[in-house]
């Protein structure tokens, strides 16, 4: 039976990227324990089980994405994308939680595919405006303005993270600066991962002289990070692009008390690093910190969640099937456990770019407080919930199943 809203701490939302897809929403407790309390349909298609950005035809992390479900600041707002059709969905949020939608449109990129590759949302409510990022571009990033009844209107700007030499870049994820003044924007790929015979990714492309150089972006050449202006009426100025300090500088996640700084995940380089952003959008990297990759290159560490008190900050490792947990003390990061909570086995259908069986972890949750995180687990068909502990490590307290490979997405307060 689902539980009613009401009464709850909290809320939690996920988007099930089916191809008839739904916003799944949890009442979250006290206790960290959630109860599903409704699937509200949001009006627009996923890509299902089938994985656009490699041609897997079932595989979780369907567009090495972060961010394709958030809230508005003044939680009024829930936007999601549906990455099947190029689509936003648009939900008003009731004081129990519950969603009623407002509206859906499509972004203006063509699906030319089996699916539409729309993953990534930032919303400037000054203008009216929410940033959707797309994988595959050359329009990465679109625009939409949302009315005071959230509904939204695509916009005709489009602008990329191409450069002339490599026309087919893979971003992830899209994040405004704390000023509003910047949109940052993290890649993965300079060209998409190619495939063995039996299905293993190629990550070195060959060169004309003969020689290999790795697909993965900002290796070697630093310019992984794209910065871009944000005018008043929400558009954008000319991109920066910009040394993101590592191998696929997947997602930046800005501090909470210091709005000039922010942490990298990157997938390729295995580890976190701390950054600064200046005034006039240019980047200053520390070094990265690196977990014990023994289990095998790359770790895919990707998604963040950073504590609200800005101490620490948990990174969920794609390959490894874990949670990694960092410390910061001023602008020192420390890595205090490889493994934070033991691996989630999948169904051992999918293997990760290092080889490794995995159940595929993406987008994760820190709660306001800090007190829990929850974590998707695709592959596994779970979305789990841990209590964080005082040592930065993290015990599970709540578990709920989800749609098999396809969900991501998570939003909540």
């Amino acid at each position: 039976m689902m539980e009613q809203g009401m009464g709850a701490s909290g809320h939690l939302y996920i988007q099930t990227n089916e191809v008839k897809n739904f916003v799944i929403h949890y009442a979250r407790h006290a206790d960290g324990t959630i109860n599903e309390v409704e699937r509200v349909a949001t009006g627009g298609a996923g890509s299902g089980v089938y994985k656009p950005i490699s041609g897997q035809e079932s595989a979780p992390n369907a567009f090495e994405a972060a961010g394709s479900v958030i809230l508005s600041a003044d939680k009024r707002l829930l936007f999601t994308t549906n990455g099947g059709d190029n689509s936003v969905s648009s939900f008003g949020v009731g004081e129990d939680g519950k969603l009623t939608l407002i509206d859906v449109k499509r972004t203006g990129n063509l699906v030319t595919g089996r699916s539409g590759t729309a993953k990534s949302l930032a919303y400037l409510p000054a203008s009216g405006t929410l940033f959707v990022l797309h994988s595959f571009g050359p329009d990465h990033v679109r625009l939409m303005s949302v009315d005071a009844e959230g509904k939204l209107t695509a916009r005709p700007e489009g602008y990329t993270v191409n450069t002339p030499d490599k026309p087919l870049r893979v971003s992830t994820m899209v994040v405004l600066s704390p000023d509003e003044k910047f949109l940052v924007v993290g890649t993965t790929f300079d060209e998409p991962a190619k495939a063995n015979p039996d299905g293993s990714p190629i990550l070195w492309a060959d060169q004309p002289d003969g020689s290999k150089k790795s697909v993965a972006s900002n290796a070697p050449d630093p310019d992984g990070i794209i910065v871009f202006p944000v005018q008043q009426d929400g558009s954008l100025g000319e991109g920066m692009f910009q040394d993101g300090g590592g191998g696929s500088p997947f997602y930046p996640a800005f501090l909470h008390h210091r709005p000039d700084q922010f942490v990298i995940g990157f997938a390729v380089a295995d580890g976190v690093a701390l950054a600064t952003l200046g005034e006039d959008g240019k980047i200053g990297t520390g070094p990265v910190v690196k977990i014990d990759t023994s289990a095998g290159l790359p770790s895919e560490l990707c998604w963040l969640a950073v504590s609200p008190d800005d101490q620490w900050v948990f990174a969920t490792n794609f390959g490894y099937s874990n949670i990694s947990s960092f410390r910061i003390d001023g602008d020192v990061v420390s890595l205090v456990h490889d493994s934070a909570c033991p691996k989630v086995p999948g169904d051992g259908t999918f293997r990760a770019l290092n080889g490794t069986v995995s159940s595929g972890p993406s987008d994760n949750l820190i709660t306001p407080d800090g007190s829990y995180l929850y974590q998707i687990y695709a592959n596994a068909s779970k979305l789990i919930g841990y209590a964080v502990q005082a040592d930065g490590s993290l015990s599970e307290v709540t578990s709920a199943e989800i749609p098999y490979n396809s969900p991501q997405g998570l939003a909540g307060f």
